[in-house]
């Protein structure tokens, strides 16, 4: 089996890590075993996972792994240089099997090495190592590596170039391989092994070095060169050679097709297992054992019939298949180990449990047996017991007792005859040997009889076959005599009942000890699983495979019951991110006026994006918005409201583009139902296409009119639920349009009016054409006070409608309703002007008669005397006040022009500035535009299902927070409520309970029939959960579980009285 990387394969691995992680930064560093290191590396929307093993391998992976606790020094020290470092390059350090990969344009410099033991080795942009996986001392073949020195690259395997391929090189190999097997001390340092081709191949490998072995015999296989020639044979022959190097251009001109092919091919060779039920002609990939792997398929085993050739797109992926699959393997093997050795303790204790019992019975049937022996020969053991006595008195020795009844057992004594010796004497005991009492022997006549008749053996059963020899060896084993140890001092009788008390007492000793022997037994059990689990948690987890979220999971999503999307930004940047690229026309923007409340989109179908969103979905929406906001903690039911696309706009008031997670809502909201504070955590799983035809969806799919007349119906409740409510909440709207602190972005709003104004009702103006303007009612004061001073002064009403034009400037898109109000008032503000200066144009009676004598009194005055007549009166100060008055006023009005004017610039060029921002991102944006296609990809929500249904291909299981409103037809969830748990702790709660579900045998559908019970394939994809994936779903940070059937772990609850206590203070209770 392979195990290691050849030169081809680091080259070919080089290439395709060059086209998967450049551009990519480190995002951590494991160490997976003592050899095994993971690195991950990521960019937005972009992840890989890369595995080198220490000297063996190195690869992307697309299986999962668990990592170590806490990182070896070694990693630490990977970490504290690499994360967060931009893989520049990735290349092969000639054609040494040494893998390179650059950081930072060189700053930091990886190599890999995978010959011998291997290496790691990171050094800085000068080659001074700063991180060694092992030390290597210096040798005759390497030189030494430690921390500190430089890493040495000047001798790796044709680093300045590769040589020319031609017949003197070939020669020069060829030569010293005869050199080196002429030498005695290399051919017996090495043991031979030898098959057809190796000896030519392993002599072109030992100076071409830049193809692998396997490379070079297939080359020649190609060229139709014979491989079994040996390196002599071709030296004498330059027609030999010269195919030789023909083969080799061969090999050449293979590595050049695989290093520029679009897509670079891998080859797994493996033999079907041996197992008599797999059929070997066309057997699966489970029922192949790999052995080796290359990216081309060897000559050599498309000839052998014995071996089965698996292709991969990517060389890549079949190195992972090859060496996830042995490691899964092992893994497995590992853990089937520790389980067999579990039941083998299980099996010795019960063994040792029934080996106890067993020998309490086999006790007390010898106690009865030996009873009713003695109860069988009675006048023998009176016998016997009689002469032993009356030896014992006649005082002869012991020893002599022994010899005289051995003496009389020579001479056929009966009564010696079932004496034992020696006695026991000095226990004052002695064994006879009785016949034992057979049950049989008072129907000897009726066997005989039975015996007499013909032979019905041939209608025996099998079982009654096998159990006969052991029936008719018991009965020998009765016909044997029992040796039975009679108490000289006590009668037969006596000695019988003994023998039946000591059954009783072993009788009763098994009733304790099978009591007993339970008990251990379960103790025993419970301390081998407790064994078992701390050593599989302490085992790593079989490997599986990654599942690559949807661009949805990033954000806070639920989907709704009526088969929408609704997607949330967890901060500001994330909500930019979602405003620019996800939300769409047709999509609506659901918010709370609460700190802390998330808003939301809800994606609207991409087939209808004209059709309104359900009533039920925009209440989850709400819903959902109001339960991540400080109504959660507090239990506070409020409400949400919701806008189109058309009113959420990224321009502020005066113009200027406003920062990352604010925006501009438009009047007027749309108010929804106060909102419950009832989450549910669940799963939904994912189904094929062709399984999507057996789900009858309960969603909105009627004819657009019928929607149609739905949501006029939901708007004008919605309107009259508005007319109600605004007095109560206008001034909560009003105080949330500034910032939110923690986890909503910002919203400003654009309504300009007081809350006084808000408070207004507003009716339709009949003067109007289509009634759309606002009635002298409805409008504010300011806009009062501004027609008034328009009215009384000139230069005021001007300045009113500079000021009006401005307010009116920084609404993005002001209603019509507005501009047409504010037009009518000026046009009738006028008329009262032009009377007002007829009237005072008119002169009063007798004025003019004064005036023509004041003209003639004054008709020889000129200008000189005029000035000196004022002087002297007084009133050519009163005039130049005056006049520096009127000058000074005329400054005023141009300061105020010039200001006007800078401020009007000034506004025009922050609106140029934000035009220009704005194109500058919408040209990013069409940069941009095939990955955010791609990650804003539609997806068929017809494809996530609660409930599989019985034939369903399941693929993936996503645990999905949402309104508990928007779960009805879920198989697995979990009611959440507003409580004090954390939501890890939560998680973990609900995850543990549908893992003892799982754990039950009852609860188990195999055939995957029954949609009430679990299915193996769910059990598989919920299992293979992690526990950081999960907890990020919950949008709330404390809270409480409500499992079905109640938490029965928490002990808590009703019950834990007395029973029959009346309780309370001043019972009466006697």
């Amino acid at each position: 089996m392979k195990q290691g990387f050849s030169s081809l394969d680091i080259k070919v691995i080089a290439q395709e890590l060059s086209q998967s992680i450049t551009s990519l930064r480190v995002v951590n560093i494991y160490d997976l075993s003592s050899r095994i290191f993971l690195f991950k590396f990521a960019k937005p929307d972009h992840r890989q996972q890369f595995v080198v093993e220490s000297g063996f391998r190195c690869h992307l992976t697309s299986f999962a792994r668990t990592a170590a606790a806490a990182p070896t020094p070694f990693v630490a020290r990977l970490r504290k240089f690499l994360k967060t470092r931009r893989v520049t390059q990735v290349s092969q350090v000639g054609t040494d099997r040494i893998l390179e990969i650059q950081f930072s344009d060189g700053q930091y410099r990886l190599f890999f090495e995978f010959y011998a033991r291997g290496n790691i080795v990171l050094t800085d942009k000068d080659l001074k190592i700063i991180a060694l996986f092992r030390n290597v001392h210096e040798g005759l073949e390497h030189e030494r590596i430690r921390m500190g020195v430089d890493y040495n690259l000047s001798e790796r395997q044709n680093i300045s170039g590769i040589p020319p391929l031609n017949a003197d090189r070939v020669r020069a190999g060829l030569e010293r391989y005869i050199q080196r097997q002429a030498d005695p001390q290399q051919t017996q340092s090495k043991k031979s092994r030898k098959r057809s081709g190796d000896t030519l191949r392993k002599a072109l490998a030992g100076s071409i070095n830049e193809f692998p072995p396997l490379l070079l015999e297939h080359a020649l296989r190609v060229s139709g060169f014979d491989v079994s020639r040996e390196p002599s044979d071709i030296l004498k022959d330059d027609r030999l050679v010269s195919d030789v190097v023909n083969a080799l251009w061969e090999a050449q001109k293979i590595v050049t097709d695989i290093m520029t092919a679009e897509t670079i091919r891998g080859y797994i060779i493996g033999k079907p297992k041996l197992s008599g039920t797999t059929d070997d002609s066309n057997p699966s990939e489970q029922d192949i054992m790999y052995n080796d792997f290359h990216p081309f398929k060897p000559k050599q085993f498309e000839d052998d019939p014995a071996s089965r050739i698996l292709q991969f797109d990517g060389f890549n992926k079949a190195v992972d298949e090859f060496f996830s699959s042995i490691e899964g393997q092992k893994l497995e093997s590992r853990l089937t180990e520790k389980e067999e050795t579990a039941r083998r303790k299980m099996e010795h204790a019960k063994q040792d449990q029934e080996k106890r019992l067993g020998g309490l019975q086999e006790v007390q049937s010898l106690n009865v047996q030996k009873a009713q022996a003695i109860e069988a020969n009675l006048a023998r053991v009176g016998e016997a017991r009689a002469a032993i006595n009356g030896l014992i008195a006649q005082g002869i020795d012991w020893v002599e007792i022994d010899r005289l009844i051995e003496l009389e057992q020579r001479r056929a004594n009966p009564v010696a005859m079932v004496i034992k010796t020696p006695l026991k004497l000095q226990q004052n005991t002695a064994t006879l040997l009785l016949n034992g009492f057979d049950d049989n022997d008072d129907n000897d006549d009726e066997g005989d009889l039975t015996e007499s008749e013909p032979s019905s053996s041939d209608d025996e059963s099998p079982e009654a076959a096998e159990q006969r020899p052991v029936k008719e060896q018991a009965a020998r084993d009765r016909k044997k005599p029992l040796n039975v140890d009679i108490d000289l001092g006590l009668s037969a009788w006596s000695n019988a009942r003994e023998y039946y008390d000591q059954k009783k007492t072993a009788a009763a000793k098994e009733e304790k000890t099978l009591l007993a022997s339970t008990k251990a037994l379960k103790s025993a059990q419970g301390k081998i699983e407790a064994d078992l689990k701390r050593s599989l948690k302490q085992e790593k987890q079989t490997l599986r495979p990654v599942r690559q979220p949807f661009w949805f999971e990033k954000f806070v999503y639920c989907i709704s019951s009526d088969g929408y999307l609704i997607i949330g930004g967890r901060d500001a940047q994330q909500m930019e991110i979602l405003q620019r690229r996800y939300f769409k026309k047709g999509d609506v923007f659901v918010h709370a006026n609460l700190d802390g409340a998330v808003p939301f989109v809800i994606k609207n179908r991409s087939t209808t994006d004209d059709d309104p969103i359900p009533p039920s979905t925009l209440s989850q929406a709400g819903s959902l918005s109001v339960s991540t906001s400080v109504a959660w903690d507090s239990k506070a039911v409020m409400s949400a409201w919701w806008v189109t696309r058309d009113q959420v706009s990224k321009k502020g008031a005066t113009g200027e583009f406003l920062p990352a997670g604010r925006f501009t809502i438009k009047e007027p909201k749309n108010f929804l139902p106060p909102a419950q504070l009832l989450l549910g955590f669940a799963v939904v799983f994912q189904i094929s296409e062709s399984s999507k035809a057996r789900h009858q969806k309960h969603r909105v799919q009627d004819s657009q009119a019928t929607q149609t007349n739905a949501g006029e119906d939901s708007t004008e409740e919605r309107q009259g639920l508005d007319a109600t409510s605004r007095d109560e909440e206008n001034e909560a709207v009003h105080d949330t349009q500034s910032e939110d602190e923690v986890e909503a972005p910002d919203i400003e709003s654009n309504h300009q009016g007081s809350d006084d104004e808000e408070t207004l009702p507003s009716y339709s103006n009949p003067l109007q054409v289509n009634g759309n303007t606002e009635s002298p009612s409805s409008a504010s004061p300011a806009k009062v006070r501004n027609d008034l001073e328009r009215q009384s002064d000139g230069s005021s009403s001007d300045q009113s409608e500079d000021s009006k034009n401005e307010n009116q400037e920084e609404v993005d898109n002001p209603p019509e309703s507005t501009t047409a109000n504010t037009g009518t008032a000026g046009t009738m503000s006028s008329l009262p002007d032009r009377t007002a200066k007829e009237r005072n144009m008119q002169q009063k009676r007798g004025k003019k008669g004064k005036a023509k004598k004041l003209a003639a009194k004054y008709a020889d005055q000129d200008e000189e005397d005029r000035a000196a007549a004022m002087a002297f009166l007084g009133s050519a100060t009163g005039q130049q006040r005056a006049k520096e008055e009127a000058n000074a006023k005329e400054d005023r009005d141009k300061q105020a022009e010039e200001q006007k004017r800078r401020r009007r610039e000034q506004h025009q060029r922050a609106q140029k500035e934000g035009l220009e921002r704005e194109a500058r991102l919408a040209a990013e944006q069409d940069e941009n535009e095939e990955d955010e296609q791609d990650n804003a990809r539609p997806i068929d929500l017809e494809t996530f299902v609660g409930t599989p249904l019985p034939g369903d291909e399941i693929l993936e299981a996503i645990p999905i927070c949402a309104p508990w409103s928007a779960l009805g037809r879920y198989k697995y969830r979990a009611k959440l409520q507003p409580g004090s748990t954390k939501k890890g702790k939560a998680v973990r709660e609900i995850l543990s309970k549908w893992a003892r579900d799982a754990a039950e045998k009852r609860l188990i559908d195999e055939k995957s029939e029954d949609t009430e019970k679990i299915w193996p394939r769910e059990k598989e994809l919920i299992a293979a959960w992690k526990d950081a994936e999960v907890f990020g779903v919950i949008p709330v940070g404390k809270l409480r579980v409500m499992l079905p059937g109640g938490n029965s772990k928490d002990g808590k609850g009703q019950g834990r009285g007395k029973p029959g206590g009346r309780g309370g203070k001043g019972s009466k209770r006697k």
